[in-house]
């Protein structure tokens, strides 16, 4: 946890009790997702259940993927079907005046029919209800097996047309996971669909994991393992499994971060004596030290065109957010509300930070600008902690309780309907949000 790794207490000792606390058993299962919060101000929208044409038996309801991807977004409120007096899917059967008085704004349609060679052809169209314009349409072939994957594709684009942002429904969502206490104890890094479906364990130890990264191609994760009793920064890709350790120096090996081309890794190293800051260039794994102080310096994060980081140390006498320039140089402090700011990454587009900070004794989430003033809160929990944006910067996804388990939590940046991410039993925790690639 954030509070325990920036102690002035020996550091490692306090991240391998506070971790090994929460490792555990835990059997594979999805996630669940629960909406949570308003919907004032949610855009209403339809999607009509797509059409199976001619003999065409897709195992997905793909309507209902599009229909849960948007609602998820906060920014549309989706239409029970219950609520639906017709089913059209193409759009000369669209009585257009009978959505208007629905209340809708806009309306979904598609069709699904067998594809020459096997899997599925797909068509979809979105319509303006008021003008009867469509806004966006396309066609697009799906296996059997990602007929998920294609419907969130579909919510991606039907999400660009609407708002003129790219969507992140097609994304991933890399989390550890935990159980409960048991002289087997488990813990599992795993990478799921942005809806929780689909998930696949990279990593089952008895050992802690903590920090999962992605690479800017979303084919890569970096994590710390402690599978060997000492923390080893590793990077594994994803498609073959290969694994490679690139950092297990004695003391500190932490907070891995990928720079926005791919080429470098920062983390926190403590092999020349406290915590600092050190660049590894993953070619030749050479290291450069970026900063050197007796404070503890950890949590770094790169700027979007890479030309700094910014990090978290208490060499103030309290943990303050820090900023210093990739090639290295003098620190300077970026936070000075509050006496607790931790734990900060930027938006997508460079213009603001979120992070964590201590407000009356809870641990909260708030997002500000690039310089550290107007403060935003975002969350309201008592121990809310390492958050992220969404890759379109529409979100910040973190780590939360509810009723004393650990579950992650999304909230919207413009406001709106939230959820709230969690599994049947066991822990979920440090969230990492894939980017978004073409």
């Amino acid at each position: 946890m954030q509070r325990v790794r920036l102690a002035l207490a020996p550091v490692l000792a306090c991240i391998l009790a506070c971790v090994f606390a929460l490792a555990s058993a835990q059997a594979q299962a999805k996630l669940t997702i629960e909406v949570t919060g308003g919907v004032e101000g949610a855009q209403p929208v339809a999607v009509v259940p797509f059409g199976d044409i001619d003999g065409a038996r897709p195992t997905v309801d793909l309507a209902k993927v599009i229909s849960d991807d948007l609602a998820r977004s906060g920014r549309f409120r989706s239409m029970p079907r219950s609520e639906m007096l017709s089913l059209p899917h193409r759009q000369d059967e669209v009585d257009f005046r009978e959505w208007q008085l629905l209340g809708m704004n806009t309306l979904v349609i598609g069709e699904v029919s067998p594809a020459e060679g096997g899997g599925y052809s797909l068509r979809w169209s979105l319509f303006d209800v008021f003008t009867g314009n469509k806004l966006a349409s396309d066609s697009l072939r799906s296996t059997e097996r990602g007929l998920r994957n294609a419907a969130h594709r579909i919510s991606d684009q039907i999400y660009l047309a609407l708002t003129g942002e790219r969507g992140v429904f097609a994304t991933r969502l890399a989390y550890v996971t935990s159980g409960s206490r048991s002289a087997d104890a488990r813990v599992t890094l795993r990478v799921s669909d942005s809806d929780g479906f689909n998930p696949q364990t990279i990593v089952d130890s008895a050992e802690p994991i903590m920090s999962p990264a992605w690479s800017p191609d979303g084919q890569r994760l970096a994590y710390v393992s402690f599978e060997k009793r000492k923390p080893a920064i590793f990077i594994q890709e994803l498609t073959t499994g290969r694994r490679e350790r690139v950092a297990s120096y004695d003391g500190i090996n932490g907070s891995p971060a990928f720079s926005p081309d791919g080429r470098k890794l920062a983390m926190t190293l403590s092999k020349d004596g406290s915590p600092d800051i050190y660049v590894m260039d993953l070619a030749s794994k050479q290291l450069t030290r970026l900063t050197d102080h007796y404070a503890i310096d950890t949590e770094p994060a790169w700027s979007p065109d890479g030309s700094h980081l910014i990090f978290t140390s208490d060499r103030g006498g309290r943990p303050q957010i820090y900023r210093v320039a990739a090639s290295g140089g003098p620190a300077q402090r970026v936070t000075f509300e509050g006496d607790y700011n931790a734990a900060a990454s930027y938006s997508p587009d460079g213009r603001s930070m979120v992070m964590v900070t201590r407000i009356g004794g809870q641990f909260r989430v708030v997002v500000t600008d690039a310089n550290g003033g107007s403060r935003r809160l975002l969350s309201n929990g008592a121990l809310d902690e390492s958050p992220s944006f969404a890759p379109n910067g529409s979100m910040v996804i973190y780590a939360s309780q509810n009723n004393g388990r650990g579950v992650l939590s999304v909230t919207p940046i413009a406001g709106g309907a939230g959820q709230r991410l969690s599994q049947e039993s066991g822990e979920v925790r440090e969230p990492s949000w894939s980017p978004l690639v073409p």
